[in-house]
């Protein structure tokens, strides 16, 4: 064993290596969650009040699914976009008639997400 101190953002830390014999070997990362595709990516906005992506990001989460009462104001997404969360917000009330993005899908800016009729 070797020690070592190791000073990360001004603060010292000691850190003990053990040797090791070379090994050929696999390595197994865990499967992180993949994102789902779009419930309706090849589809047009139905009718009714498009609310749309207000800049490029990734969906982290989708709080309503059709048939969803919402009010004007309410959470309806989490847009992430910049190391920041953006909250999206019904832009009027009505009951969610699609939805069309997933969580970690990408988006574009003025991407229609969630239509409320």
């Amino acid at each position: 064993m070797k020690v070592y101190k190791v000073k990360v953002n001004g603060k010292v830390y000691e850190v003990e290596l053990e040797s090791v014999s070379e090994n050929e070997g696999k390595i197994e990362a865990s499967k992180a969650e993949a994102p789902k595709a779009a419930p309706s990516a090849n589809q047009a906005p139905a009718e009714g009040v498009v609310v749309k992506a207000p800049m490029q990001g990734t969906i982290l989460k989708v709080n309503v699914e059709v048939g969803s009462q919402v009010k004007k104001g309410q959470c309806i997404a989490i847009l992430e976009a910049m190391k920041l969360e953006n909250e999206i917000v019904a832009t009027a009330d009505g009951v969610v008639k699609q939805v069309l993005v997933a969580k970690g899908q990408s988006v574009n800016n003025q991407q229609p997400l969630i239509v409320i009729g």
